[in-house]
């Protein structure tokens, strides 16, 4: 028995990410204006010759299969590829979900398992961490990569010893052990994996999550070792890592760079190339296929079939696809998600910023707003309102707006 089985988290709510994700799982959101997030996970398998794929789904899982089943025939037909539901029942958590999935993973017969989060952007030869896995003897392989040590928090961290062999692991603690934060990329011998899950089943007290309950306790009494990796990975856990990740591309000089090898692999959007027209211009941006451009685009990414009208200006924003930007519009800081109609002469994301990080204003999916409204920084415009929604033609800084017409702006 040998190989490698990798088997993708993408079942997540993401609730972090708010409207974002109200209709479609976190690993299916847009990126750099061309790719899906699970993009970067499964081109990664390809990539590291690893054929046996299994895509593991939970939320909006009719969303995502359709995706996946498209990006099977384009980019690896030859690989056994299968996406993997609950059934009736949603998972209890990312271990759960693998421990549900064992008659899958003992039938393909492979002496270790890769178990991946479908929505982080990076690319990584898995092949490499395989190697290291097996070179150490270890049980269990968690890829950690160093961070600023005030972000720690947000992540599980390590302890090691001087042969990187994991001494102690918390998950999101207040109290974090390191600056070596857990990749959320991991890699476990198959029978050692299916013990270990079977336990965890049969534990009450379990939360059967990898992070919170599995690794913490096979640190205790296995041989977990730390795997480092030195490229450029992000987690795009929140609106605001999601919105700057994108607005990382911008920059004349990225941190990521999407050009170079190995290519990130996607479904194959059918449409024309971008159009710019004569009086357009668009600094430092990405535009995906089907755009048409005859504003002024800076500092954004634009996903496939988004329009900008004539002395329209949008900025430092991330726009979903099949989205209207109306004459002389404005859209600053905003994430703007797919199918909206912003009218003519609105500007969204105006005035000046606060004090916090959270003054990126988000639209929700196929919202319309009406003509000359201005909605402020860090407002949330849930999806599918209409002009009807809106009780004024300026939305102040904070505010929401729902599907009530007439009814004020919310605060909360």
């Amino acid at each position: 028995m040998n190989g490698a089985l990798a088997l993708i988290l993408a079942g997540g709510r993401g609730k972090r990410m708010g409207m974002l994700c109200d209709v479609k799982p976190k690993p299916a959101l847009p990126f750099a204006g061309k790719f899906r997030v699970i993009d970067f996970s499964l081109s990664n398998c390809i990539h590291s010759r690893i054929n046996d794929i299994g895509v593991i789904t939970n939320y909006q899982r009719s969303y995502l299969a359709g995706y996946l089943t498209r990006w099977h025939m384009i980019n690896a037909r030859s690989a056994n590829f299968r996406v993997l539901e609950p059934g009736d029942t949603h998972y209890l958590g990312t271990a759960d979900a693998v421990f549900r999935n064992l008659d899958y993973v003992r039938a393909r017969q492979v002496d270790a398992v890769l178990v991946l989060a479908g929505d982080h952007i990076y690319k990584m030869d898995y092949a490499r961490m395989l190697a290291f896995h097996r070179r150490t003897g270890a049980d269990a392989t968690v890829s950690v990569i160093p961070i600023p040590i005030e972000q720690a928090y947000r992540f599980g961290t390590v302890t090691v010893n001087g042969e990187d062999r994991i001494t102690g692991f918390v998950e999101k603690s207040a109290s974090p052990l390191s600056n070596l934060a857990s990749m959320g990329i991991y890699v476990f011998s198959t029978d050692f994996l299916m013990q270990r899950l079977t336990e965890d089943a049969q534990n009450p007290a379990s939360c059967h999550d990898f992070g919170y309950s599995l690794l913490p306790q096979m640190v205790r009494q296995d041989r977990v070792y730390a795997y480092r990796f030195s490229g450029y990975w992000q987690d795009i856990g929140t609106v605001q890592a999601y919105y700057e990740a994108n607005m990382e591309l911008t920059r004349e000089q990225p941190a990521f760079s999407l050009n170079s090898a190995p290519p990130v692999l996607t479904d194959g959007i059918d449409l024309p190339p971008a159009r710019v027209l004569k009086q357009a211009t668009v600094i430092n941006s990405l535009i995906g296929p089907g755009c048409v451009i005859k504003g002024r685009v800076e500092n954004s990414v634009l996903s496939p079939g988004v329009c900008v009208e004539e002395q329209a200006v949008v900025k430092d924003s991330l726009v979903m696809e099949n989205t209207s930007i109306g004459f002389h519009a404005v859209i600053e800081k905003s994430v703007l998600d797919e199918s909206l109609d912003v009218g003519s002469y609105c500007h969204i994301g105006f005035g000046s910023l606060g004090t916090g990080q959270s003054d990126i204003t988000v639209v929700g999916k196929g919202a319309v707003i009406p003509p000359h409204t201005a909605i402020g920084r860090n407002c949330k415009i849930k999806p599918r309102v209409r002009p009807a929604d809106f009780a004024a033609v300026v939305v102040p800084y904070g505010a929401t707006v729902d599907q009530v017409s007439a009814a004020g702006y919310s605060t909360a």
